[in-house]
């Protein structure tokens, strides 16, 4: 359940669209280009990426982590150039992408990497020398495939070295070209 005093931000959120592929295709890569594509254009855009295994922003040791080993449920870091927050789990379901894009401030467009299954237009990034299966057919929230091969398909297909190419297509696909 997203905290009443964050609920408000998620109408903030215009547009969202998804990356998808297989580990190493090059998903964070792709993105990593294709942001300062799209905020040359003066958009915001703001980036939910999901990890298959646990992480750890803060140092053990650091007073931070000290506080969530004590027990704190949530813990707010802040300096004059950045602030995160960090909530703990301990037990709680995985919130939803709805909610973790309720706690996003305004933007134009919120750019997401994983989220396989969850039903939102998205991009397969795909490399055919990894020798993975192409997802496209058994997703169809995939709308285009970004690659470095020479493919015959029934969507788009763009260049996964052209970021702007790709960055254009999102635009596009949202609205916001």
């Amino acid at each position: 359940m997203l905290p009443a005093h964050l609920a408000c931000r998620s109408a903030a959120v215009k547009k969202v669209f998804g990356f998808a592929g297989w580990s190493g295709s090059g998903k964070t890569t792709l993105i990593e280009k294709v942001i300062p594509e799209i905020t040359r254009r003066g958009l915001r855009v703001s980036v939910i990426k999901h990890a298959h295994h646990g992480f750890d922003v803060d140092k053990p040791g650091k007073d931070s982590w000290r506080h969530r080993e004590a027990g704190a449920g949530e813990v707010l870091l802040i300096s004059d150039e950045r602030w995160v927050l960090m909530h703990e789990m301990r037990g709680e379901a995985e919130p939803s992408l709805e909610a973790q894009l309720g706690l996003l401030s305004p933007c134009d467009l919120v750019l997401v990497e994983g989220f396989k299954s969850v039903r939102l237009p998205k991009i397969e990034v795909h490399r055919p020398d990894h020798g993975r299966p192409l997802m496209y057919a058994d997703n169809p929230a995939i709308v285009a495939v970004a690659t470095d091969g020479d493919l015959s398909l029934p969507l788009t297909c763009l260049n996964l070295n052209e970021p702007a190419a790709v960055a254009e297509f999102i635009l596009q696909h949202q609205g916001l070209s």
